[in-house]
């Protein structure tokens, strides 16, 4: 008789903000107690130059608690996360905006330093245990949108355009236009194809989470462009339901998570669905239990809240932040019911045919 492995519900927080392993191993048995099973850990570049073997023994902790375990590269290349201490060595690697202003803190894809650097922070990943990447929310920025375009959007650096004279055949036009809008997101593409194929040499897991909005230049209405690489394992994205006009979570998280695993299923990837549980207003943490069933319902069984304890390391965090992890873990709790549910009864009907 053969019996089949039902699906695992994976159940994700993301972690970050401490590095004292005293306080690690009390809030590993809070996340734990509060029905995840995954970790997301940062690896900053602060991580790596002052917390590289603290970030082992936690890697370390983690699994030890039966936690499987992904690493962000948070604020790597710059937002979201930390600005970019790359670009401290390599000041001619910035991103530039078409109007010639020079974005601080974000480093430009197309930077053959930065692949560079890329790489040898995945290295450094593999070292210290990591074996699933976790690639956050990869964009290109724009900003002053007037008459249906962008008026001014990244990257136009001296490198940008000569690889657009490259490909095109002609100088980057000032204005953008539906070349620009390709050539942002091939770029973004571009170097993704160039570091997951690094970490995939090396067996591990590559796992993309990208934005809703429309200014960053790939996002869910463009993530076909991503889908097709071979390296990439999972793919997914945030709908993020604070800050929207006029929605109510459960259709906007429901929605969104349809979308995102149609074009999982159409490319036969994984996916990841994140769910809000930071910047909650105070009285409004039930919408995160909504969120979380509406992910579920629509199909999502790879769910995460971002993040720990309602972010409350964070100025961005929630308010209330006792009240927000009280809702996400009754969030996880319901969908483990639910999917344990499930699965009895599918038994169940199977041994009664």
């Amino acid at each position: 008789m053969i019996h089949h492995q039902p699906e695992k519900l994976i159940k994700g927080v993301a972690y970050h903000g401490n590095r004292m392993l005293r306080h690690v191993e009390t809030d590993l048995r809070d996340i734990v107690n509060h029905h995840f099973n995954l970790v997301v850990h940062m690896f900053s570049h602060t991580d790596w130059d002052r917390h590289r073997s603290v970030m082992k023994e936690i890697i370390q902790m983690t699994e030890g608690h039966g936690l499987d375990v992904w690493i962000d590269n948070w604020g790597l290349g710059g937002p979201p996360g930390d600005k970019s201490h790359f670009l401290a060595y390599y000041p001619d690697s910035h991103q530039v905006y078409n109007d010639g202003s020079v974005d601080p803190v974000r480093a430009c894809l197309n930077s053959p330093h930065f692949r560079k650097f890329t790489k040898e922070w995945i290295d450094t990943v593999y070292d210290i245990g990591g074996r699933s990447i976790f690639w956050d929310e990869p964009h290109l920025p724009a900003k002053s949108f007037e008459d249906g375009k962008w008026k001014v959007w990244s990257c136009a650096c001296s490198r940008c355009k000569s690889i657009y004279r490259e490909r095109y055949g002609r100088e980057m036009p000032e204005t953008f236009d539906e070349s620009i809008e390709e050539f942002r997101l091939w770029t973004v593409v571009d170097y993704f194809k160039e570091v997951t194929a690094y970490s995939k040499a090396k067996e591990m897991e590559n796992i993309v989470c990208v934005m809703l909005g429309a200014s960053h230049g790939i996002n869910l209405d463009s993530l076909e462009a991503i889908c097709g690489m071979e390296t990439l394992d999972n793919i997914g994205s945030d709908p993020y339901w604070l800050g929207q006009k006029g929605v109510h979570p459960y259709d906007f998280v429901y929605k969104k998570t349809k979308q995102n695993l149609d074009i999982c299923k159409k490319f036969n990837k994984k996916h990841n669905i994140w769910i809000q549980g930071y910047a909650t207003p105070a009285g409004r943490e039930e919408e995160i239990i909504w969120a979380t069933d509406a992910a579920y319902d629509a199909g999502a069984r790879t769910i995460l809240v971002w993040g720990f304890r309602g972010s409350e390391s964070n100025d961005y965090r929630a308010k209330s932040p006792d009240m927000a992890w009280n809702a996400i873990g009754e969030g996880m709790r319901r969908i483990s019911d639910r999917h344990n549910d499930e699965i009895r009864l599918r038994r169940l009907e199977q041994l009664n045919k």
